[in-house]
């Protein structure tokens, strides 16, 4: 492999003195702009690029941001939602220059803590991005006092004093909860994901409050976002009947997984029950039969959290965190309530 170029391969090449040259290439006053368009000529020729340790050194940004997920790495291969959530972020990222850390430590609370710490004590980004907020969630104040750039990817309690980039969750469950009225609907089962992430906890009160004034009674069955523990708690409720006739998953695996297990248990979709997923994705699209999901654009998502967290960076701010309407694409797995 060839040996990476220097600062000081640069002045002997240019006959400057290495001050020069990194003046030059850092933008500071010092040479004149002839020199500095000579030194950034020749390091684009020989491919130089700064160390990020030098550049920590110094206090210039990595061009680095981070983003540590407490999910099971097989688990995350498995959900559509952040997949398309990651390649926002990334399509930002790459409009920057800049580059993605990703950590994934297990869904074990207080594991990712070390790893901010660590990111923070060797400079290694210059902001990060922070997903499935928890009650009094340890990372915020943490962050704080490492002072270490953040944005949170979904609405903040009172007192984080963070920019959030929020998804409109008022709206999702409105929407879920008129489409299954609609059709006769008056009972429902909510598969939600673990009770003591935030925003799990905001949409089962919201799809609760939704109900209430439309007439409808809502049963909470707390899930993992896995097919296996959708299946199960689905056969299990079935079995238990009578059961209610409509049934709303906090994402497309566990939808899946509650077709399935009705399938499994001669239940029809939709004659019998119906299934909405929180989560659209192409497994909703190719299943038997296809699944009503709510698409609320993770792409743009990921996109416009990756801007918020540069402009935080910078400290210019960014207006555009507020939340976008989701669009309920409906398919077979919705029908009238079964008489």
């Amino acid at each position: 492999m060839a040996e990476r170029v220097t600062i000081g391969d640069l002045a002997r090449r240019l006959g400057l003195s290495k001050a020069s040259v990194s003046y030059a290439l850092n933008g500071q006053p010092g040479v004149s702009e002839q020199t500095r368009e000579r030194v950034l000529a020749l390091a684009r020729e020989l491919q130089w690029y700064p160390s990020s340790s030098a550049r920590t050194l110094s206090g210039a940004r990595t061009g680095v941001v981070g983003l540590v997920l407490s999910r099971d790495p097989d688990l995350l291969g498995t959900e559509p939602y952040y997949m398309l959530v990651l390649s926002g972020i990334e399509a930002a990222l790459i409009d920057a220059e800049y580059g993605l850390l990703l950590r994934m430590v297990g869904s074990e609370p207080g594991r990712d803590l070390p790893v901010y710490e660590r990111w923070a004590g060797e400079g290694r980004v210059d902001g990060v991005m922070l997903f499935d907020q928890r009650r009094d969630d340890p990372r915020i104040p943490l962050l704080r006092r490492l002072g270490l750039p953040a944005v949170l990817n979904g609405a903040a309690e009172p007192g984080a004093a963070l920019p959030a980039v929020v998804p409109d969750e008022h709206g999702d469950a409105d929407q879920v909860v008129e489409l299954l009225h609609g059709l006769g609907h008056r009972r429902i089962v909510h598969l939600t994901g673990p009770s003591g992430l935030l925003h799990e906890e905001r949409r089962d009160g919201l799809v609760r409050a939704a109900a209430s004034r439309a007439g409808m009674v809502v049963e909470t069955l707390e899930g993992d976002y896995t097919m296996g523990t959708a299946e199960r708690l689905t056969t299990e409720r079935l079995r238990r009947g009578p059961a209610p006739t409509a049934w709303v998953a906090s994402n497309d695996v566990m939808a899946l997984g509650a077709v399935r297990a009705a399938a499994r248990e001669g239940v029809d979709v939709p004659g019998d029950v119906s299934v909405v997923s929180w989560d659209d994705s192409l497994l909703c699209e190719i299943g038997s039969p296809p699944i009503t999901a709510l698409d609320r654009h993770p792409r743009d998502f990921g996109h416009r959290c990756a801007r918020a967290l540069l402009a935080e960076i910078a400290g210019t701010g960014d207006g555009d965190t507020g939340p976008r309407r989701s669009e309920l694409r409906v398919r077979a797995s919705t029908g009238p309530a079964a008489a």
